[in-house]
This record gives structure tokens, C-alpha cells and sequence, in this order.
């Protein structure tokens, strides 16, 4: 596998389930500089959670604190890049399977031009183990 893996840090927040909330949300991130790695939402009862994966989590804990949003503590992640081929994402997934490690959630796509990548999520437990199965470096801080 000549995939890239890296140990990501991820933040979430819950917002109305409403028109604007995330583009509320993500400009603010925008005007403070703040460059995302990745950015998934999805429905949560009534409301709608958004997840981030900033590039410099220092900078982004430094807007968030300015701009009064709430967001969770860090969790840990990994991303994945690399040349796309059939099967990429499910070398990955059977590699932690082999180790017992339950991926939680993943987001994965094409990136064009021959490129893929995808987060995965394990349980706070398996960071260290899936980390060191996947050979993952660590993400900036």
C-alpha cells in the first residue's frame, strides 16, 4: 500500500437543522484562516452535527474561542490519500479487521486526477493500536 496515512484531530458541533447553519459555521472558519482537511454533516434528531478535520487544529481552537462556537474536545481519525485503484478502501478496512480493530465511521471519496481519500474513525480505545496498525505519522497539532 502506497497510500499516505495520517493521525488527524477532529472536532464536532451541533447546529440547527436549518438553512445557513453550516455556511454560518464555515465561514467563520474561512475568515479566520482556518484550512480544512475534511468536513462531513449529517442529521442528529432535530439538529445537525458538523465535523472537522482542521489542518492546524492550534489556529482553528484559536477561532472558535474568538468566534464563540462550540465545539467538541479533539477525538482522533485517520486520513487516507492516495493513487485511487479498485479496492484501496477496503485494503485499509481489512487490514484493521485482521488487527480487531472496529472502524466506527468513514468518509471516503475520489479526489480526481487518479486520487482518493478517506477518514476513518475508531473508538477512543483503538487510536494507539489502529494508528500503529496503519503506520499512520502524526498530524500537526
Amino acid at each position: 500500500m502506497a497510500d499516505s496515512v495520517r493521525k488527524v484531530e477532529y472536532f464536532s458541533t451541533q447546529v440547527p437543522d436549518r438553512p445557513g447553519e453550516a455556511f454560518r459555521v464555515l465561514s467563520t472558519l474561512v475568515s479566520a484562516n482556518v484550512n480544512l482537511l475534511a468536513c462531513t454533516g449529517f442529521p442528529r434528531g432535530s439538529r445537525s452535527q458538523i465535523d472537522v478535520v482542521p489542518e492546524d487544529a492550534r489556529r482553528f481552537r484559536t477561532a472558535v474561542r474568538k468566534a464563540g462556537l462550540a465545539f467538541t474536545a479533539k477525538k482522533a481519525g485517520f486520513m487516507i490519500q492516495g493513487e485511487d485503484r479498485a479496492g484501496a478502501l477496503a485494503e485499509w478496512l481489512a487490514l484493521l479487521a485482521g488487527r480487531g480493530i472496529n472502524v466506527t465511521a468513514v468518509d471516503a471519496l475520489t479526489a480526481g486526477r487518479g486520487r482518493w481519500g478517506a477518514i476513518l474513525w475508531v473508538a477512543p480505545g483503538d487510536v494507539a493500536r489502529a494508528a500503529k496498525a496503519l503506520g499512520a505519522r502524526a498530524g500537526r497539532k
